[in-house]
């Protein structure tokens, strides 16, 4: 592929990205702005050119104070004149009271000695050498001494000779609910229409109906941010009881805000498990919807001691499993118990093993294992290729392009998805169930390779949650010629099954014999390491299948 050059952008693009999404906000979510953002996007819109390209440049910057002395924009020119308008608005203030962590972030390390009377105290050969760091330690500890020192206030009574003054931001939280509901997540920024512009993301066209849209009410967006704040508590370390009681009972029907919910209480359980609250842990376990919390609670049944409570969960589950990895948990778990409590032995059903392949070979300068195997492995009638993940998913992606990215109600809502919204949801497939019994069928007709070969030339580069572009012409063209169209089909009907799961774990090689139109694969194990569960799953898979997979066993010859 030619390489294409970088677009240029104009003086203003950040304002009008910005001002397209508010449209787009205001076109799709009308009925849930409160009276303030509905006010903020009226406003807004009607302001002057400088001034709205001056609000939108701060908000995109980190934090909420800056010194007027470091804004400086061409395109938008006078900064005081431009700040005014926002000033009035109550957008921008000049007189917010700050402490004395922000004043430091504010300032440099000299105007901090020049500018404050308690670092001004130091004798010169107490401040050579301190850091910023410890000079804020050293002035906390004056100020906690002076107990009439304010803790917070303007910059100009913190340094009344320090000629710069202060913008203080304070419609961040609002900018912040209104990128959430055009976004549908707090994770993407407004960088997002830069790197679409400039072409360094480029995004499937999907037809998105004006109601389809990421929040269904008013109380899905307040709760999201509710669990948001809950979930930054938790990463904060505030303690999981305070979490827990702040978060309560989700009051929601969206499913994609309960899958959130549901996670975090996941990830606040395992935290307790590990800390040895037992009891706790099982009692969020007992209630979480996320995969995983039946097999943690055998576990932890397990680990205490309440043998025949975990053998009993331990059976229920293995006769409905969620996954190919709570299956394979509690098969293990049962052999376990059985031993422990004296029973017979639970019958497991034998895993066919893969081909064995024994490698002595000297420690590679570069340092990868999967390549030195390449190297040794590869010839000129039999090529390697160190793919691990990226083929197989890309085939699907490519194969599948039409049925992935089905304009699904709800599954798009904005311009910047990479894939459908429902990706990880059980219904996935069952939404989109004739586009991918069509796509699937062409494995059967024998257009698949057509399609491919299609959706490789028309979709390069375009953002999708299977397709690896690293891909080249050269891998797809043998894979196409040498991986057959039943396997192929038997791959693709396991990742549909579980695709969070199933999209890890495939062997790290492949090996092509283009002349006679076979393959194997290849899993590389280094010195000590051993097959993950991901990874002996699909191998079982493809062994179950007859499909050639070996596990290649690499030792270092001695130097």
């Amino acid at each position: 592929m030619s390489t294409i050059p970088t677009p240029a952008l104009a003086p203003l693009y950040y304002l009008a990205n910005f001002q397209t999404a508010l449209d787009w906000i205001s076109a799709r979510y009308s009925d849930l702005l409160s009276p303030e953002e509905g006010e903020f996007i009226q406003q807004f819109s009607a302001l002057a050119t400088p001034s709205r390209a001056l609000l939108v440049r701060l908000a995109m910057r980190k934090g909420e104070h800056f010194r007027s002395s470091k804004i400086d924009y061409d395109e938008i020119g006078d900064i005081t004149q431009a700040a005014q308008p926002l000033c009035a608005l109550g957008w921008l203030r000049t007189d917010a009271a700050i402490d004395l962590p922000t004043l430091f972030n504010l300032l440099r390390r000299d105007e901090i000695l020049r500018q404050l009377p308690a670092a001004g105290t130091l004798a010169p050969s107490g401040r050579k050498g301190l850091t910023k760091a410890a000079l804020l330690e050293h002035l906390m500890t004056a100020l906690e001494s002076a107990d009439s020192s304010p803790r917070e206030q303007p910059l100009r009574n913190w340094c009344p000779g320090l000629d710069d003054s202060l913008y203080s931001l304070t419609v961040n939280a609002l900018c912040d609910r209104l990128r959430l509901m055009f976004f549908g997540n707090l994770n993407q920024t407004w960088a997002e229409f830069v790197l679409a512009d400039l072409d360094i993301f480029r995004y499937e066209v999907v037809a998105i109906a004006p109601e389809s849209r990421g929040f269904r009410c008013r109380g899905d967006v307040d709760y999201y941010l509710h669990w948001h704040h809950c979930r930054e508590a938790f990463e904060g370390g505030q303690p999981i009881h305070d979490v827990l009681e702040l978060l309560g009972e989700p009051v929601t029907s969206n499913p994609y805000l309960l899958a959130r919910h549901d996670k975090l209480v996941f990830r606040m359980a395992r935290q307790l498990e590990r800390e040895g609250a037992w009891d706790s842990a099982l009692s969020l376990y007992r209630n979480c919807g996320h995969a995983g919390a039946r097999q943690r609670r055998i576990r932890i049944f397990e680990n205490s001691g309440s043998l025949q409570e975990a053998r009993a969960l331990a059976a229920e589950a293995l006769k409905a499993p969620e996954s190919d990895s709570e299956q394979q948990l509690v098969e293990r778990a049962l052999q376990r118990l059985g031993r422990r409590l004296g029973l017979p032995g639970q019958r497991v059903p034998a895993q066919q093993p893969a081909g064995r392949i024994e490698l002595e070979l000297p420690r590679p300068d570069h340092g990868s294992v999967e390549r030195a195997v390449c190297e040794r492995l590869a010839t000129s009638e039999a090529p390697v290729y160190y793919v691990e993940n990226a083929l197989i998913s890309s085939l699907f992606g490519l194969l599948c392009w039409k049925a992935i990215f089905a304009p699904v109600p709800g599954a798009f809502f904005h311009p910047f998805h990479n894939g459908p919204v429902d990706l990880h949801s059980s219904d996935f497939r069952q939404r989109r169930a004739d586009l991918f019994d069509e796509c699937l069928g062409h494995l059967q007709t024998g257009r698949y390779q057509e399609v491919i070969r299609t959706h490789y030339a028309s979709k390069f580069g375009i953002q999708s949650p299977f397709v690896y572009w690293g891909l080249s012409q050269e891998i797809l063209d043998l894979a196409l010629l040498c991986l057959p169209a039943e396997h192929l089909h038997g791959w693709f009907e396991r990742l549909l099954r579980d695709i969070r799961a199933n999209r890890a774990g495939m062997p790290d090689l492949i090996q092509f014999w283009p002349r006679e139109r076979r393959y194997r694969m290849i899993e590389v194990k280094g010195p000590g390491d051993r097959l993950q569960d991901n990874q002996r799953r699909w191998i079982a898979f493809c062994a179950r299948h007859d499909m050639p997979v070996h596990v290649c066993h690499v030792q270092w010859t001695e130097t």
